[in-house]
C-alpha cells in the first residue's frame, strides 16, 4: 500500500494538530532589561567606589626611586 493510498483527511489531520498543539507564549521582554539595568547599576557603582576610594600607599614612590 503506497503512502497516497490513505482514507484519512489530510485538511482534517492539519487541522486537528493545530488545535492539538500548545499556544506559544510570547517572549517576555521584563527579565532581560532588569538584568542589564541591574549590571549598569553595578558596573556604576563599581566605578565609583575606584574613583572615590583613597589609593592604597600613601607617600610618593618617586622619593624612594634610586636615582
Amino acid at each position: 500500500m503506497a503512502m497516497s493510498d490513505s482514507n484519512l483527511d489530510t485538511a482534517a489531520l492539519a487541522e486537528a494538530r493545530a488545535l492539538l498543539s500548545p499556544p506559544s507564549r510570547p517572549e517576555r521582554l521584563w527579565p532581560a532589561l532588569s538584568a542589564a539595568g541591574l549590571l549598569a547599576l553595578s558596573s556604576l557603582t563599581f566605578a565609583t567606589a575606584m574613583i572615590v576610594s583613597p589609593p592604597v600607599t600613601s607617600q610618593h614612590t618617586a622619593k624612594g626611586a634610586p636615582r
